[in-house]
């Protein structure tokens, strides 16, 4: 960033707070939320904006070179929405001859930036339409399980079960609870809850596939198990699983395995 195109579009008062005596106080400015935009390009097709912080600040020369990161839990932000939806509410500059969007600058306004955001239901991802996902804290020992409802698969919770117990865990299919009046907020009732997910892609069954496709989403820890390979479809292929045989001897290998992979990830949790 040029020297010379920092605090442009700024107030007086905030020009004599981050820069007293013409010299910019990089300690403040990097206390500060940023959001990091692109100028707009004359087809429409820059990179959105995102919501970030200054990690490294460093004035070289007539420039200052800067280091951040963007914020993970904050999806990407349109500039057609930030600089017209929001441009008022962040005091961004749209009406002068060189307007805010077409100028590249480093500018700081005096606005709660998250605030506004939330009142503008930008930078939200947006909320599922078939069902609600709960604001429920995630319980550490709650492990969820979805499989087929079908009675042949009733041994292999029986399997999963002894496995969680072992770990002194909670085991809960969709099956367990009735809530809400329809099944599929249930599900997602239970996924929120959980901290774990193990799915039985066995069949191919396309409600378990969907529910894979909400944990996944949700971020979970998914454990996917299935009796043959050509049970796991080509896009989580990559991902390991684990595989069994429904007799006996497999579902006894099922709870051993499925209990060294909860201990694994038990252990993770206590050591972040």
């Amino acid at each position: 960033m040029d020297k010379s195109r920092t605090l442009e579009y700024t107030a007086e008062h905030l020009k004599a707070r981050f820069a007293p005596g013409g010299v910019f106080d990089l300690n403040a400015v990097k206390e500060l939320p940023t959001v990091f935009a692109s100028e707009n390009s004359w087809d429409g097709n820059q990179p959105s904006a995102r919501v970030g912080t200054l990690t490294r600040v460093q004035l070289i020369g007539t420039e200052y070179h800067l280091e951040y990161i963007f914020d993970p839990d904050i999806p990407p932000i349109p500039n057609s929405l930030l600089f017209s939806t929001a441009a008022d509410d962040l005091h961004i500059n749209t009406k002068a001859h060189f307007p805010e969007s077409s100028r590249n600058h480093w500018s700081i306004k005096d606005v709660d930036l998250f605030k506004i955001l939330l009142k503008r239901g930008i930078g939200q991802r947006q909320k599922p339409k078939v069902f609600n996902l709960t604001d429920e804290p995630i319980n550490d020992n709650l492990v969820a399980v979805m499989m087929p409802f079908d009675v042949a698969f009733n041994p292999v919770y029986e399997a999963l079960k002894t496995a969680i117990g072992e770990v002194n865990m909670i085991c809960q299919r969709a099956d367990d609870i009735w809530v809400n009046d329809h099944v599929v907020q249930d599900v997602a009732l239970l996924l929120c809850k959980a901290a774990i997910v193990v799915c039985d892609l066995s069949g191919r069954n396309a409600n378990v596939f969907y529910e894979t496709g909400i944990a996944h989403t949700l971020g979970r820890e998914v454990i996917l198990i299935a009796q043959s390979e050509a049970d796991i479809p080509f896009d989580v292929a990559a991902i390991r699983h684990i595989r069994y045989l429904q007799n006996g001897e497999g579902l006894a290998r099922l709870s051993t395995d499925l209990k060294r992979r909860l201990e694994t990830l038990k252990t993770r949790k206590l050591n972040e």
